[in-house]
């Protein structure tokens, strides 16, 4: 959906992007959804937390989570992918994203870890990190405004600097804050490869030969230490009404708390408050 020059075919894609910037009703047995289907919290366990993309996913669209929680005690992290599995033709939704959905096929899956998550193809060079910021994020014809792709650290003293730390990715992926995402690129021969972006850096293809002609839902496996995660929308060319009464609002209010008190949608409070 990032890739097209037409006016008239960005805006009906990045609706599309809007609708698919949400979780699916299916979900694994510990997950709850907030009201506006955009926060997924694991209430129990290590396992069981798998979440899907609401619609599958457009050519280069990215479905992007914030980590808004962690919790102590568990051995491993978020896990996210693609998956050509429709989540309602699931007869059980499976314990675990690793092994047991990749083990069914057509599933792509990466386990997030604290570093080390960048896939270096044979005869390339690992290229450094805290490369000189750039405004857009392209991955082949995909170009995804990058802003938006960078967590932000909470309001407070220190927030100048740590922001900073997101930008130049410094700070470990499964830091709380941190934004991650899955896309898929097509590729020639009709196949597509899987990429995940980790604040606005991408790792490279994590997953190649991808069937780019079915459709492919998003994968996020709120699994082990990871314990809530947030859709954070992206806007592709034109901003769009959400994006638009967000910043009025924000514009208007002293602290992001103060929105708790406000009358809106639940979807634009969301929004407003964690945007």
């Amino acid at each position: 959906c990032c890739c097209s020059s037409e006016p008239a075919q960005a805006v009906s894609m990045a609706a599309r992007c809007r609708l698919a910037a949400r979780f699916h009703h299916i979900h694994g047995a510990n997950i709850r959804l907030d009201a506006s289907h955009t926060q997924a919290t694991r209430v129990e366990s290590f396992a069981n937390g798998l979440c899907f993309s609401q619609e599958p996913l457009a050519p280069g669209q990215i479905f992007l989570v914030e980590i808004e929680e962690k919790e102590l005690g568990w051995c491993g992290h978020l896990r996210v992918g693609l998956t050509a599995h429709d989540p309602q033709s699931l007869e059980v939704v499976p314990e675990y994203s690793l092994p047991d959905l990749v083990s069914l096929g057509d599933t792509w899956v990466f386990a997030i870890t604290r570093n080390h998550n960048r896939v270096v193809l044979e005869g390339e060079q690992a290229q450094p990190r805290g490369r000189p910021w750039e405004p857009f994020l392209l991955i082949e014809r995909v170009r995804i405004p990058r802003d938006t792709l960078v967590g932000r650290s909470r309001p407070g003293r220190y927030s100048h600097i740590l922001d900073e730390l997101f930008k130049t990715n410094v700070l470990p992926a499964t830091a709380r804050r941190s934004r991650i995402g899955v896309l898929y690129a097509p590729q020639p021969d009709g196949t597509a490869d899987m990429h995940i972006v980790i604040n606005g850096e991408d790792m490279g293809p994590s997953a190649r030969g991808l069937p780019a002609s079915r459709p492919l839902y998003a994968v996020i496996d709120v699994f082990a230490s990871t314990k809530s995660v947030r859709v954070i929308p992206v806007d592709y060319g034109f901003p769009s009404l959400q994006t638009l009464c967000r910043l009025v609002i924000q514009k208007h209010i002293v602290h992001r708390l103060a929105i708790d008190g406000l009358d809106l949608p639940p979807l634009l409070k969301s929004s407003c408050q964690h945007e």
